[in-house]
């Protein structure tokens, strides 16, 4: 009985992968198939939608907004994380339900006040303009004080007798702990900036700060026609998410894994 329920198990997760990996066959097939009489595959619209997507200019402008969110997040989530973990002052559990309250509240509801303020401060049409509205995250806040409470006491306790202050117990001792947590929301928020079209259209016009996803938006409309190009366009786009969750998939589920509530 237990080999039957295993051999159906089996099947119908092998449907799910099929099921979930179809569209993205179907996506490569479309990307390298010619079309055509002569039918067949080839690189060529690759090439093409590399040059006339113009993705060098936003691989780098999303790549260097991905990784200073990415960075500013990990260090805001770590010290806010730690504070809520560690720290004892009134009103704590407040805050955490308030942090864990902002997860429900979607940026689009938030865009006019920011983008006042942000059109106050002279930051529209630059870099910072789509750093700054995701500097800090109540994910990675919540995140990070759950892995945070479960590191024992007792080591900082040590590193503290040591002459560690707070600071050097968090870099020294609670980041390197909390590994699998920090590549986590690494990936979660590299991903989400990478794949993030709201930002970059609302608080930009200039072509200098076109991202990926506003190229493959405006690649799009250009060749809708062109269901081979307009794939290759997709697949170039898609190309580093899915070599940086590969990378980091095993520290990805353990920090997902271990950090689940606790007070």
């Amino acid at each position: 009985m237990d080999k039957f329920l295993k051999i159906i198990s089996f099947m119908v997760l092998m449907v799910g992968v099929v099921l979930i990996l179809s569209p993205l066959f179907v996506v490569l097939y479309t990307s390298f198939s010619a079309g055509g009489e002569s039918g067949g595959f080839t690189w060529e619209f690759y090439r093409q939608a590399w040059e006339m997507g113009d993705f060098v200019l936003a691989f780098f402008n999303s790549g260097l907004v991905a990784i200073a969110v990415t960075f500013s997040q990990i260090v805001t989530s770590a010290l806010a994380g730690y504070a809520l973990a560690r720290l004892q002052f009134q009103g704590k559990n407040f805050i955490l339900l308030l942090i864990i309250a902002t997860l429900v509240i979607p940026i689009q509801l938030l865009v006019i006040p920011i983008f006042l303020i942000l059109r106050n401060a002279h930051l529209i049409n630059t870099y910072w303009a789509l750093i700054l509205p995701s500097a800090a995250n109540g994910f990675g806040i919540f995140l990070m004080r759950q892995y945070f409470c479960t590191i024992p006491l007792e080591l900082e306790q040590a590193a503290e007798l040591d002459g560690a202050n707070r600071l050097q117990v968090i870099w020294h001792i609670l980041l390197p702990l909390a590994k699998p947590a920090v590549i986590t929301l690494f990936l979660f928020t590299f991903i989400g900036e990478w794949n993030d079209l709201f930002k970059p259209l609302v608080f930009t016009s200039n072509p200098q700060l076109k991202t990926v996803q506003l190229a493959l938006a405006s690649f799009q409309e250009q060749f809708t026609s062109n269901w081979s190009l307009l794939m290759a366009g997709v697949v170039i786009a898609t190309i580093p998410v899915i070599l940086l969750f590969i990378l980091g998939q095993k520290q990805f589920i353990e920090g997902i894994g271990t950090t689940g509530l606790k007070n």
